[in-house]
């Protein structure tokens, strides 16, 4: 007897989600991604990207949704192209299989990722840090970031906010830029910013 040995690789521990399938593009299995980012080198990154179904309703009509989604696709080709990423897998042979994976989430290693310059810094790596002003009195943390075209915005939750509470009373808006941020401690997981507790 012999034992059946699954060779899809384990769910990254670190996966962050970078995208999601759009829809088939050409005829031969290519497929579109929107990317969440304006720079997608997370996507091209890596050559594995693990999908999961799209939160929500599926966009896929029933009778294609009768073919499994690939829990990993191995990428053979990825190339931008506008806003979008154009890319092809291993898994998908035919336009019919491009169609299937409509609306997946596209997730891939946070190890995978290109690393940052001096200076710069992935939101994922942002998202949940403790900020404290000059003096060290807590802000709050990091809960999401605001892309504004000129430069990021960071929202931060006040530690006080009640869970209920709208965003504009639980949240801080602080700009992400050299006037305001005196240092970023990944490690330490802290951001320290010129900013008032009355701000």
């Amino acid at each position: 007897m012999t034992a059946h040995h699954d060779d899809t690789p384990a769910w990254p521990e670190d996966a962050v989600e970078v995208g999601r399938i759009l829809d088939a593009w050409g005829i031969q299995g290519g497929f579109k991604v929107q990317p969440f980012s304006s720079d997608p080198q997370a996507l091209f990154s890596s050559r594995r990207w693990f999908l999961q179904p799209p939160a929500g309703p599926s966009p896929v009509p029933a009778q294609r949704a009768a073919r499994p989604l690939p829990r990993l696709l191995k990428v053979t080709h990825a190339r931008e192209q506008g806003a979008l990423v154009v890319a092809r897998a291993q898994e998908v042979d035919d336009r019919n299989a491009a169609e299937a994976l409509k609306g997946a989430r596209v997730f891939v290693s946070r190890q995978s990722f290109p690393t940052a310059k001096d200076g710069e810094y992935y939101w994922i790596d942002l998202i949940g840090l403790d900020v404290v002003n000059r003096e060290g009195e807590a802000l709050g943390t990091v809960s999401d970031l605001l892309d504004t075209g000129a430069h990021c915005v960071l929202r931060v939750r006040r530690p006080d906010a009640q869970p209920e509470a709208r965003a504009d009373d639980a949240e801080r808006l602080i700009p992400f830029v050299d006037a305001y941020v005196d240092a970023v401690d990944l490690a330490g997981r802290r951001i320290t910013v010129d900013w008032g507790l009355d701000y």
